[in-house]
């Protein structure tokens, strides 16, 4: 059985997201989500367990995928879930350039931890969570960037900023 970890932020979980899990879904025996809070990543917009409950409802219908929250370094979180795949999502060159490097310094913290890459589908390449908390925060609809369960969690929280 082969289990992988997907991780992120998820703030929020977008097309993009979506659209890799379902396709590591299919690929391998169980996925597990893995919503971090990045310390790089200033004052996000949903809780932990927000963003937990969220992913959980939008993935309700994947019976292999799991999801949960962690702190704490990456690798250990993936050893702790008898895991040694991570699994990454990648738009664009910056993006590549960035991933294989904490790909391979992963790897040289934890060397039985591989990485694999889903290159993103090109209706979701433009598609990140800052884009959708940007838009979102004009008033914009971004209903065709977020899961429709997602949709009305942001509309409520930007009304209440």
């Amino acid at each position: 059985m082969v289990r992988v970890v997907y991780p992120g932020s998820f703030d929020p979980v977008t097309l993009g997201h979506l659209d890799i899990i379902k396709r590591a879904s299919a690929a391998f025996d169980e996925v597990i989500i893995g919503v971090l809070n990045n310390s790089e990543k200033k004052s996000p917009l949903f809780t932990l367990e927000e963003r937990v409950i969220m992913l959980k409802e939008v993935t309700s219908d994947l019976p292999n995928v799991s999801v949960e929250c962690f702190g704490g370094l990456l690798v250990d979180f993936v050893k702790a879930k008898g895991s040694n795949i991570i699994v990454r999502g990648v738009r664009a060159m910056a993006d590549f350039n960035i991933e294989l490097q904490m790909a391979q310094t992963n790897r040289a913290v934890a060397n039985d931890i591989d990485t694999v890459f889903f290159s993103t589908s090109t209706q979701y390449s433009a598609i990140s969570s800052s884009v959708v908390k940007e838009y979102a925060s004009y008033g914009v609809s971004v209903k065709d960037f977020v899961p429709a369960k997602v949709l009305p969690k942001i509309e409520e929280k930007y009304k209440k900023l």
